[in-house]
């Protein structure tokens, strides 16, 4: 278990003792914090999400799915939630699915990003 530190936001290991279901244990930890972004560290989408928060003022939560023992199995579900074949990067706020890359950009570009950042009290403008 190892801690990162980047200049985009806070990195939580997935703790391996974190058993259960996999949506479940999703769902737990997408309502621990105000964004939270699973990923996959050599995924370039995934840094462009985590640009895109940085370069808002938002500090999200980023799960490394690559780093976690049981991150196959939280990706599987990630699929499964998103009905795509393609998990990563997947972005929570407030605790409430936003969705993949296209619906997180489709949200910021017809300014429903904002708000939902300012309700879930990840932004303060």
């Amino acid at each position: 278990m190892q801690y990162q530190t980047e200049s985009w936001g806070s990195y939580m290991p997935t703790r391996s003792s974190m058993g259960g279901d996999p949506l479940e244990r999703i769902e737990r930890m997408a309502s621990e914090n105000a964004v939270v972004i699973f990923s996959v560290s050599s995924c370039c989408m995934c840094h462009a999400i985590k640009r895109l928060f940085c370069g808002m003022g938002v500090n999200p939560t980023v799960y490394e799915l690559d780093e976690d023992p049981r991150g196959k199995d939280l990706e599987r579900a990630l699929m499964r939630l998103l009905g795509t074949s393609s998990a990563v990067p997947v972005v929570f706020i407030g605790g409430k699915l936003v969705g993949a890359m296209d619906r997180v950009m489709a949200s910021h570009i017809n300014g429903t990003l904002v708000p939902l950042l300012k309700e879930a009290g990840a932004l303060w403008l």
